[in-house]
Order: structure tokens, then sequence, then C-alpha cells
């Protein structure tokens, strides 16, 4: 599977161990940048080729943005048709649940972009949130699909 990635300057060692662990379990990886740090680039420059590459084979590819609270790079990445980035919070409330929420942004909504919050999440959970994410397929289920079908019909 094809995995872009990008993130700004808050993002940026961590998308580094990130990539590491992806290329190192077989995934094919497009780095989006940055590729140094500058504390005034703007995640948008980063955010934006990610989502345009899964907008264009929204089943095809993965996208993952990185940031330093993951929410801005979720909501620019949303604006996109056929992107659904789903935000990780991370062990600040609660690693399980937040796992779990992981799992279900998968599982009931098919998210294609996984948004991080560098300042708020470890390496470790970071790239545990990647591998969960990765591994959870989508169930496929009627309702899912049905509701997922409206998301993409206000975008025509």
């Amino acid at each position: 599977m094809k995995i872009f990635i990008g993130t700004d300057h808050a993002g940026l060692a961590q998308k580094e161990k990130i990539i590491e662990y992806l290329r190192e379990n077989g995934y094919e990886v497009i780095d989006q940048g940055a590729q140094e740090y500058d504390e005034n680039d703007d995640y948008p420059d980063y955010v934006i080729p990610v989502a345009r590459e899964v907008s264009r084979n929204p089943q095809g590819v993965r996208g993952i943005i990185l940031g330093g609270s993951g929410q801005g790079e979720a909501m620019c990445a949303n604006r996109f048709p056929h992107v659904r980035a789903a935000l990780f919070y991370g062990s600040r409330i609660s690693l399980t649940s937040s796992i779990t929420n992981l799992e279900v942004s998968r599982q009931h909504n098919d998210a294609n972009i996984l948004a991080i919050g560098s300042r708020f999440v470890t390496d470790d959970e970071a790239v545990q949130a990647v591998r969960v994410w990765l591994d959870t397929p989508f169930s496929n289920g009627e309702r899912h699909k049905r509701r997922l079908g409206k998301i993409e019909r206000a975008h025509e």
C-alpha cells in the first residue's frame, strides 16, 4: 500500500519515526515534507498535497498528516472530496480509548487519512496508532456504507 505523509515543523521528528516504521513493514512511502525544520512554515503546505493524493484515489492510498495539535491538519484535509481524516488523541485522554476510537474511525468511517497531534502524542504512541489504523479494516456494514454515501453526495 502507498502511504502519503506530510507535516509542518511540529511533527518533523515524529514523521521520520513513522516513515521508518512504515518502510520496515513494506509500505511505499511518499514524503510530502517538510524536509527541514522551519518554525515559520504552515501546515496547509504539507497537508494539502497529501489530501489531494488521497482525494484522487481514496480507496487505493492512505495518508498520514502531523502537526502541533492535529486539529487544523484534519480540518484542512477534510475539505477535499472523498477524504475522511480522523484525529488520534493519544494518551492525554486515555490511550485505550484513543486506540478504540481510532479503530472505529476505520471500521465505521473508512478513514483514509490519519491526523496526529505531535505535541500531544509520543513517538511510540504515534507508531502504535499508525499500526492499528493501517491494520483495521472497514467493516463494510450496510449502515456505514449508507452513511458514507451521504457524505460523498455532499460533494456533488
